[in-house]
């Protein structure tokens, strides 16, 4: 029963690490066009900004998810590492480029 809550919590902890790395790609790569931005236009509103913030990080959280999943594909179906690594990454480019869009909607993507 221990071996069974050990190994649960060790996958838990994998599928976490590149969740998390995508979601901080993700807030980075909008922090540099959120916060380099002078002056907003005033319609905007005050916090424009919270929007693009939450969406393009969770896109990136989702495209690690991706990544995760692909990379267990791959290992239980012996499916060929390196194509499955250059799909999930364009898969995870593209998840973010939406992100982006559906984040800077209304704002800096008009």
């Amino acid at each position: 029963m221990t071996q069974n809550n050990n190994l649960r919590t060790q996958s838990t902890n994998f599928i976490k690490r590149p969740m998390l790395i995508g979601a901080g790609v993700g807030l980075i790569l909008i922090s540099f066009f959120v916060f380099t931005t002078r002056d907003p236009k005033p319609e905007w509103g005050k916090l424009w900004m919270i929007r693009p913030l939450i969406i393009v990080p969770l896109a990136g959280f989702l495209g690690g998810a991706f990544y995760y999943w692909m990379a267990q594909l791959s290992s239980q179906k012996k499916i060929n590492r390196p194509v499955t690594l250059i799909f999930s990454l364009i898969v995870f480019m593209f998840v973010l480029w939406i992100g982006v869009i559906l984040g800077l909607d209304g704002t800096l993507w008009d």
